[in-house]
C-alpha cells in the first residue's frame, strides 16, 4: 500500500520517532514542488512531522516551529520552507513576506495553521489532519491528495 493510501485511510503513531519516520516516507513520494497544509491543534505533532520531512531532505539543522519568524527556509536535497501562519490575520500579509522568492524548486512548503491563509494556498495543496486519539497516539490523515498525488 502506498504512503498516500495509508495516509488517506489514517495512520496512528505512538512516538515522535514514528511520526518523523512516516513523514520521511511521505517526503520521498511527494511531487518535486509540493505544498502541505498541516491542520491540527497545538501539540498534535505538526512540527514533529516537518522534522521528519527535513531529515528525509538531508537537512542537518534542527527544525523548530517558526512562530515568531513566520517562516524558515531549510536547504537540503530539496528546499523546505516551513511557514507558521498562526500570527497572520490575512493571507494578503504573505505578500509582504515575499515567500514566493524562497520557493526555489525542488521545494516543499509546509504550512502550519493553514486556515489563516486558506485562500492563498495553491491548487493541489496536500491537506493533512493531525490529532491525538483517546489512547494518546498521534493520528495523521490525508484529507485531500491533490491532483499530483498517487
Amino acid at each position: 500500500m502506498s504512503i498516500f493510501a495509508q495516509l488517506r485511510a489514517g495512520v496512528a503513531t505512538a512516538s515522535a520517532a514514528e511520526t518523523q519516520a512516516l513523514a520521511g516516507e511521505f517526503a520521498t513520494a511527494l511531487p518535486p514542488d509540493a505544498t502541505l497544509a498541516l491542520h491540527g491543534d497545538l501539540g498534535v505533532g505538526k512540527t514533529t512531522f516537518v522534522q521528519g520531512l527535513a531529515r528525509a531532505f538531508g537537512i542537518q539543522e534542527y527544525v523548530t516551529s517558526p512562530t515568531f519568524n513566520i517562516f524558515t527556509v531549510h536547504r537540503g536535497t530539496r528546499n523546505l520552507v516551513h511557514l507558521d501562519a498562526y500570527r497572520l490575520e490575512r493571507a494578503t500579509e504573505l505578500d509582504a513576506l515575499m515567500l514566493e522568492d524562497f520557493l526555489t524548486p525542488p521545494y516543499c512548503l509546509a504550512v502550519e495553521w493553514p486556515e489563516h491563509v486558506a485562500e492563498w494556498l495553491p491548487p493541489g495543496t496536500l491537506h493533512l489532519d493531525l490529532g491525538i486519539a483517546p489512547d494518546e497516539r498521534h493520528t495523521l490523515k490525508l484529507r485531500s491528495a491533490g491532483p499530483a498525488a498517487t
